[in-house]
C-alpha cells in the first residue's frame, strides 16, 4: 500500500526553523495590509423593495388605488405625536393618513418626551386655545357635544393624537406636561376596529387612522371623510388576510368567550385593567 510523499527533510527543516520566510513581523505587517484592505470595501446596503412614494407601501403592495384621487380638503390640522417604536412597524396606519390628506395637515412628530425648548412648534400647539387632544380618560369630553354648540367654520381646530400601542400611548400623555394644557376629548361613537390584523386591547378601541378618520369626520361635519379614509385601511387588512394574516380579536372579545391563552398575570393592577375590559364600556383603556 502507497504512502503518501514525506516532505522534503530541508524543506521541513525551513518550515519550523526557518525565521526569515516566517518572520513575525512581516505576518503582521501583511495582516494589517489585508484588514486594511478589507475596512476600505464600500459597505453594501440590503437590498429594499422599491418603495411608493405616496402610500409608503412596497410597490407590489401598493394601496394608491384605494386612496382618494386627490387629498382631502380639510381645515382640521392633525398632529400625530408618535412613539419611536411605530417607525419600525410594517402595517402602519399614519402613513395612509398622511396621504389622504394635503400637505401640511398631517404632522407626525417622533419621540417619547417633548418640552418647549426642543419642540417650540408643537408645544406653541399645545398652548392655541384651537387645540384638542384626543385621548379618553374621565376629564375628556364627547367631541360630537363639543362640536354640536359651535358654528359651521366658526373653530379651525388642530387636534393631536398619541401614536402607539395602548401602554406607549399612556406613557407619553402622562409623561409630557404638554399633553395636559390642550382640551382633552374622546370619541363616543361606537365602532368596532377595522384594523384586525393588529390585537386591539378592547372592541371599541381604535387604531390611529381610525380614531382621526372619526375627529375629521365630526369636526369637518362630514361623515364621507370617515369612509374615505378607512378604505385604505380595510384594502390593508384585505390584502394581509389573503396572503396568510390571521384575523386578531381584542383582548377583551378573547376573555369574554375563554379564547385567551396566555398566562394570567400576577400583579394586582394589570388583573383590574383585565376586570375593567370586561365591564367598563365608557373609555378605551391606554
Amino acid at each position: 500500500m502507497d504512502c503518501a510523499p514525506s516532505p522534503c527533510p530541508a524543506v521541513t527543516q525551513e518550515i519550523q526553523s526557518g525565521p526569515e520566510m516566517c518572520d513575525a513581523s512581516s505576518m503582521e505587517d501583511g495582516l494589517v495590509d489585508a484588514f486594511g484592505d478589507l475596512a476600505a470595501l464600500p459597505v453594501e446596503a440590503g437590498e429594499r423593495r422599491p418603495t411608493c412614494f405616496r402610500c409608503r407601501r412596497p410597490q407590489k403592495v401598493c394601496l394608491c388605488p384605494f386612496l382618494p384621487p386627490q387629498p382631502l380638503e380639510v381645515s382640521t390640522c392633525l398632529y400625530v405625536v408618535q412613539h419611536p417604536a411605530e417607525e419600525s412597524r410594517v402595517l402602519r396606519t399614519v402613513p395612509l393618513l398622511a396621504a389622504c390628506l394635503p400637505q401640511g395637515k398631517c404632522n407626525v412628530i417622533v419621540g417619547r418626551r417633548f418640552n418647549e425648548e426642543k419642540h417650540p412648534e408643537l408645544a406653541a400647539v399645545c398652548r392655541d386655545s384651537r387645540t384638542l387632544i384626543l385621548y379618553p380618560g374621565p376629564k375628556s369630553e364627547n367631541l360630537e357635544e363639543l362640536v354640536q354648540y359651535q358654528e359651521v367654520g366658526t373653530a379651525k381646530h388642530n387636534v393631536i393624537i398619541i401614536d402607539g400601542t395602548w401602554s406607549q400611548a399612556k406613557n407619553m400623555f402622562l409623561k409630557n406636561s404638554l399633553f395636559h394644557l390642550p382640551k382633552q376629548v374622546q370619541l363616543n361613537r361606537t365602532l368596532s376596529s377595522q384594523y384586525v390584523i393588529r390585537t386591539q386591547p378592547s372592541n371599541i378601541c381604535l387604531s390611529t387612522l381610525e380614531c382621526a378618520a372619526v375627529a375629521l369626520s365630526i369636526l369637518e361635519r362630514n361623515d364621507e371623510i370617515q369612509e374615505v379614509l378607512l378604505k385604505p385601511l380595510k384594502a390593508l387588512c384585505s390584502f394581509q388576510l389573503q396572503h396568510g394574516a390571521q384575523i386578531h380579536h381584542s383582548k377583551e372579545h378573547l376573555l369574554k368567550n375563554g379564547m385567551y391563552d396566555k398566562p394570567m398575570p400576577k400583579n394586582k393592577r394589570k388583573i383590574k385593567r383585565m376586570e375593567k375590559l370586561l365591564s367598563d364600556h365608557s373609555i378605551c383603556p391606554r
